[in-house]
């Protein structure tokens, strides 16, 4: 019994030591430029940022993720990308789903706020997200997004709010708040 006892002490040990670690590099990653692979990051400083004509947005296509960071909160994380039409989108599936109720709150700040700046090739882009729910080209995108992420998502499973499509459109003096 005594040597149970051990074991069970040695392991709540190990598991708070687990945690604590976990939730220090949480934390500590909310201040640093941009997100990790695993957690969110804070404000997007580093890398030039985009003056000029709108850029032809195909090139993300061959990029896996691209960072994206709201203005409110100030917050970045990894996302996927696609780009149809010379129109840039980004997108987050399982909405409907207990877990993307409880996990993924960036969707309905964007819909509130929809600011944003995204790093790309370490390039900064102002972009005002906005949600698309219904449309002609999204057929075209469902079909690249699922080509490129062996996804299943469809026109349907974004009219349902399964899916929040957004595109990224240029911020303008009325998106800019």
């Amino acid at each position: 019994m005594n040597v149970m006892k051990r074991i069970g002490v040695i392991g709540l040990w190990t598991l708070l030591v687990l945690v604590t670690a976990v939730g220090t590099a949480a934390i500590k990653q909310r201040f640093a430029d941009g997100p990790n692979r695993v957690f969110s990051g804070g404000a997007l400083v580093s890398g030039e940022l985009h003056r000029g004509a709108e850029p032809d947005w195909a090139f993300v296509n061959q990029t896996p993720t691209i960072e994206l960071q709201l203005l409110d909160p100030l917050q970045s994380r990894r996302i996927w990308t696609a780009s149809v039409d010379g129109k840039l989108y980004v997108w987050s599936g399982y909405m409907n789903s207990l877990v993307g109720k409880l996990w993924k709150s960036w969707p309905g700040q964007a819909e509130r706020d929809g600011r944003a700046v995204m790093r790309i090739d370490g390039v900064r882009y102002e972009r005002q997200l906005v949600r698309v729910q219904s449309g002609d080209g999204l057929q075209a995108l469902t079909a690249l997004i699922n080509e490129k992420y062996s996804s299943r998502t469809s026109p349907e499973a974004i009219d349902s709010g399964d899916v929040w499509m957004f595109e990224a459109a240029p911020r303008t003096t009325q998106g800019a708040k």
